[in-house]
């Protein structure tokens, strides 16, 4: 599918150009490089976004070998890295069973073969729960504080429940394994 969008800021000179500064729909046309439609469709609406989505893509010479092309896309899929076909040579296999169109058309086929397949396993979602209790981050900084007027660094542990994401910090003059086992204990 191709897509064409104009931004809010195109749209935004173009009623500039025509209300404050007085241009023609014409010269607008002309300078801003954009269609005398479009330009009397942004001046007639209210609209700050406009999208255009084609319906149906034509594919005059790469339709008929769709299904070789497919048959090879998805023997790729199950290969390790090195075995896979690149679409160079998947091209020149379809070309051998008589394809005659150009490369362009095949690696833009199996982009978007790519795209539907990568697209219905991304929308899978797992939320991710835990009990109260059940698990917390731990990580540790330095941190230069102020005590009784002096600047001192100070070893930070901080410790994160995953459950509340509730936050806890301690504080400690020196960084050892004490430290660790006094930060982790409740």
């Amino acid at each position: 599918m191709e897509w064409e969008l104009k931004r809010v800021d195109t749209i935004a000179r173009v009623r500039r150009t025509f209300h404050a500064q007085g241009w023609s729909m014409k010269r607008i046309s002309r300078d801003l490089h954009v269609s005398r439609n479009t330009v009397r469709k942004i001046l007639r609406s209210g609209e700050t976004d406009f999208t255009y989505e084609r319906e149906h893509q034509p594919l005059p010479k790469i339709g008929p070998w769709v299904e070789h092309i497919d048959r090879f896309l998805q023997a790729n899929e199950g290969k390790a890295a090195r075995e896979r076909l690149t679409l160079i040579r998947i091209y020149e296999e379809v070309r051998g069973l008589g394809y005659e169109g150009s490369y362009d058309a095949v690696r833009r086929y199996a982009k978007t073969w790519v795209q539907a397949r990568g697209s219905v396993t991304a929308d899978a979602y797992v939320p991710l729960y835990y009990a109260p209790g059940e698990a917390y981050q731990f990580d540790w900084s330095h941190e230069i504080v102020l005590i009784n007027g002096v600047t001192v660094t100070v070893k930070v542990a901080h410790v994160r429940l995953c459950h509340s994401r509730m936050m806890f910090v301690r504080a400690y003059m020196r960084e050892s394994q004490e430290m660790v086992f006094d930060a982790h204990d409740p």
